[in-house]
């Protein structure tokens, strides 16, 4: 029998990126967040308005969203509590967070050159996607309580970075959902996924009809 209830967060499960930026002086930001979704080439992320990360991608335009998989569970969890804004904003330090000015050490992870965007990759990720901002939106203008926290950052893909050991053989541009093991969050704790539950009617479907990409002006 269903009950009503009303929990804090409602994180039921979804991937955790690490979205990798450039600060004012010029040095890098990375940090792991989970909410997020893709429509094609296009992606929305929904952000702290107070995080080092949104104030990044509003100045410069751009960023890397690195997926990450069950390899990078250690740090993201290095990661988790420490911001790169200063002073540590007050949402924040009521949870424990930490002011750190060098995330990628404190990481153990390691900055690379971008194609298209000057925010860094995250060598250590599987897939890179580097962006641009596309639109910002503001979220909860009804709610009293909630109205200026988030911002909803609309992101377009311009060029995707995967490793060859997740690639589907055969297939030039097609990722493979069996070599592919993303990292998930649901109600703050870290998930993989394990074999697939069932066989998928939707993936009778041809990736290829969903549009090649370089048609749509995405460079490859």
């Amino acid at each position: 029998m269903h009950r009503i209830i009303e929990p804090s967060i409602l994180y039921f499960g979804t991937p955790v990126i690490l979205i990798s930026t450039r600060n004012e002086n010029g040095t890098y930001n990375v940090a792991p967040m989970s909410s997020v979704f893709w429509l094609g080439w296009h992606c929305m992320l929904g952000l702290a308005a107070s995080s080092k990360t949104t104030q990044n991608m509003i100045q410069t335009g751009e960023c890397v969203l690195n997926l990450v998989s069950v390899n990078e569970v250690a740090a993201v969890n290095r990661l988790a509590l420490t911001t790169g804004s200063y002073p540590v904003p007050e949402s924040k330090q009521c949870r424990g967070y930490r002011f750190e000015s060098d995330k990628f050490g404190v990481a153990g992870l390691t900055s690379m050159p971008s194609d298209t965007v000057a925010a860094p990759r995250v060598r250590e990720c599987p897939v890179q996607l580097e962006a641009i901002v596309e639109a910002v939106h503001s979220m909860a203008e009804k709610d009293s309580a909630e109205r200026g926290r988030f911002i909803g950052i609309e992101v377009r893909i311009l060029r995707i970075h995967a490793d060859e050991e997740i690639l589907m053989g055969g297939e030039q541009h097609r990722i493979d959902p069996d070599k592919w093991r993303p990292l998930m969050m649901s109600f703050q704790r870290l998930y993989g996924l394990g074999s697939p539950a069932y066989e998928s009617v939707l993936a009778t479907v041809p990736e290829s009809v969903y549009g090649n990409p370089a048609e749509k002006g995405h460079p490859i």
